[in-house]
């Protein structure tokens, strides 16, 4: 059928266009510099890129031609003096600026050779102008126990999509677990890749603290090495954790870290056991109130903490907006273990309703008078605790599901790097914190205080003293 074209209503037959693309011959000569020149440019980009390589490699290299194996010899044993030297002598300036970048270089190359089909596989890559457009290394950064890598991602991603992808590429790099964090621009993330397991040792129970400081109480070890110091003012903590996760733990790393302040009368422990007294039992002289098995006794403590907070709360207003210790006015500390059966297992309708409203008032307004709660839970679903939302703090120990962790640590804090229903067994009192400042959880392990440091933590500390059997000074 002829081709045919419309102009003004008429049919005007059109042949078909003949195109032919114009040939152009090179003398061999051409062709030979050209590639030449491409070859030249290209030793020399890959020569500066990688100058932390080519530049020793050259130098060695004329000091071998120019005055024999001797002098290289010489060289790589000053070298190795030296540097033996600085890291006995001052090791943490050495692995900063010699060891640290050394290892960032090697592991970038490692990372380099399995970036593309870790990018790929874990759908991180974008397909555009049909074309494979995946994010790029920026920079690698070496600590002890993990890398950071520092990463650009392609337009249109967020840091949430690499930690969705966390585990897909914590296998594929061989790491035990990778985080992934907001970057300093936003066209950038940082990913956290931690290769061993600083945690797995018990930490031994830190000293008592001399002066003390409620905004950071030492109660344990952090993943990346440093004390995890709790904020105590302006928050109430709640700890979660299956049976055997190490909830003792967790608080009794907190009362040791206030114990100083016990002895000095700028703290008051009140503690509510309904369990018998199997876990605070033990440190009863730390305590100025302590009930144990009558649940009317632990309402009556609750609401006597519920009217403190509102009396001072009232004095003051106007004055202040954060409660300062004083003998006078301490600090007041409600630590509830398994707080479970005070709002959830206690068949007494009436008592159960006057613990939660009793609670609400402290939770709610107790935090700038100096009133705090200190509470640990098996279940963290909102019918076994209606307030779990009141608790700005949480500690998320070993827990049995999935869906679990994000209950406690908040939305998407799994995906986050938050894996505490993969904590094992064996590894009581490790768990998962929200940092202030941080949206990533930090892996943390708490001090582990055995019973014969809590008697004695409650012997040197304690203001309570037991006398033939019977609790002398103030007890409830």
């Amino acid at each position: 059928m002829p081709l045919i074209n419309i102009i003004r209503g008429e049919t005007i037959p059109v042949a078909p266009l003949n195109v032919r693309t114009p040939v152009f011959k090179l003398p061999i000569w051409a062709v030979v510099v050209w590639e030449t020149i491409k070859a030249l440019a290209w030793l020399v980009a890959t020569y500066i890129r990688h100058w932390y390589a080519t530049l020793p490699a050259t130098g060695l290299t004329w000091l071998y031609l120019a005055h024999g194996w001797q002098a290289l010899a010489g060289l790589v044993a000053g070298i190795a003096a030296i540097s033996t030297g600085w890291a006995f002598g001052h090791r943490l300036s050495w692995l900063r600026f010699g060891w640290w970048p050394i290892l960032a270089r090697v592991r970038r190359l490692v990372y380099r050779r399995r970036w593309m089909a870790a990018m790929v596989t874990a759908k991180l890559s974008v397909s555009y102008d049909k074309r494979t457009i995946i994010p790029q290394i920026r920079r690698v950064r070496c600590r002890a126990g993990c890398d950071e890598v520092l990463v650009r991602m392609v337009t249109g991603q967020i840091p949430d999509d690499f930690a969705k992808a966390s585990e897909r590429l914590a296998h594929t790099f061989g790491v035990r677990q990778l985080k992934a964090m907001p970057g300093p621009t936003y066209a950038t993330v940082v990913l956290v890749l931690m290769r061993g397991d600083s945690l797995h040792a018990t930490v031994e129970p830190l000293p008592v603290p001399d002066a003390l400081d409620f905004t950071a109480l030492p109660i344990g070890a952090q993943e990346d090495g440093d004390l995890y110091r709790l904020r105590l003012f302006g928050t109430q903590v709640l700890i979660v954790g299956a049976t055997g996760s190490g909830k003792g733990s967790v608080i009794w790393s907190i009362v040791r870290a206030l114990s100083g302040g016990v002895a000095d009368g700028l703290v008051e422990l009140w503690g509510l056991d309904p369990k018998g007294g199997m876990e605070l039992g033990i440190g009863r002289p730390l305590f100025a109130r302590f009930a144990s098995r009558d649940f009317a006794e632990m309402a009556a403590m609750i609401e006597q903490a519920a009217a403190t907070a509102q009396e001072r709360a009232a004095r003051l207003a106007g004055q202040t907006r954060q409660h300062v210790p004083t003998v006078d006015e301490p600090l007041i500390v409600l630590v509830i273990d398994e707080l479970a059966n005070l709002t959830a297992y206690l068949t007494e309708r009436q008592l159960k309703d006057r613990i939660k409203a009793a609670l609400g008032i402290v939770l709610t307004q107790g935090r700038a008078v100096g009133v705090h709660v200190v509470a640990a839970i098996q279940d963290p679903r909102k019918e076994v605790l209606p307030a779990r939302g009141l608790f700005p703090t949480r500690i998320g120990l070993r827990l049995s599901e999935p869906a679990e962790v994000d209950m406690v640590l908040g939305d998407g804090m799994r995906d986050r790097g938050a894996l505490c229903d993969r904590i094992p067994q064996t590894q009581p009192g490790i768990g998962y914190v929200v940092l202030e400042g941080d949206p990533t959880p930090m892996r943390v392990r708490l001090t582990y205080c055995d019973d014969d440091t809590v008697r004695d933590m409650a012997h040197d500390y304690g203001r309570l003293r037991l006398v033939g059997g019977n609790a002398a000074g103030g007890a409830a």
